[in-house]
């Protein structure tokens, strides 16, 4: 998927380079403003804003095409993000090592969020054999519908659904560097500009992982490398 930057006044290495220190270090526009000035860049933080929220889900539709296929057991968890000061529900999962599996931001925490979330991280990554979760009603009933819609389509091989919160740490863990990198960010201001800018932040963190094509190469490169 070839990224457009057509009618932008700045270079894409540049709009690129910004976006990416802002989704991968704890920093406010403000800095990422005053870092592109010191390096001869008169970039207004509006203008930084605007090119996370439209390069940022671009760029994470590419990552989730390229990166390396998760194994076939799961670790999934919610955790929360202040939009307009509310706390709103960030659904992750990752694989018994630690790669991420796939993401989606709600604003409900229940069935059917769940049951959605699950519907996206199967259909863009393979079939889990397993998913461990903690005791959260919701989640439970959202992979069981999931398991029912195989019931009805005649698949007999079913998720097996573990409920050991002790087994769930390293998604938890997990949670941490998404926790840092919003934290500056003092909450969003729309759930569209926190549904992207999580999404840029999720790419950042796949790349740390190693997840992705080019892992040899600096960070900010394989960023890049994705709006090819």
């Amino acid at each position: 998927m070839m990224i457009s930057f057509s009618g932008t006044q700045f270079p894409k290495e540049v709009i690129l380079f910004a976006v990416f220190f802002y989704v991968r270090y704890d920093v406010s526009y403000r800095d990422v403003e005053e870092i592109m000035e010191e390096r001869g860049g008169n970039v207004d933080h509006s203008t930084l804003n605007r090119w996370v929220i439209k390069y940022s889900p671009l760029i994470a539709l590419s990552a989730k095409k390229n990166k390396r296929a998760a194994v076939s057991s799961w670790r999934m968890d919610e955790t929360y993000i202040k939009v307009k000061g509310e706390w709103i529900y960030l659904y992750r999962a990752v694989d018994k090592f630690g790669d991420t599996v796939d993401f989606m931001l709600s604003e409900k925490r229940d069935e059917a969020a769940a049951t959605m979330f699950f519907k996206q991280a199967i259909n863009d990554n393979n079939f889990p054999k397993q998913v461990v979760m903690d005791k959260i009603g919701a989640n439970f009933v959202g992979l069981e519908n999931i398991n029912i819609l195989l019931m009805l389509a005649g698949i007999i091989c079913f998720v097996e659904i573990i409920q050991i919160k002790y087994l769930n740490n390293i998604i938890e863990q997990d949670h941490r560097f998404i926790k840092k990198i919003t934290k500056p960010m003092m909450g969003f201001k729309s759930f569209y500009s926190a549904k992207a800018t999580i999404a840029g932040i999720e790419v950042a963190h796949m790349i740390r992982k190693g997840q992705l094509p080019n892992a040899n190469i600096p960070a900010y490169k394989q960023f890049m490398a994705l709006a090819v």
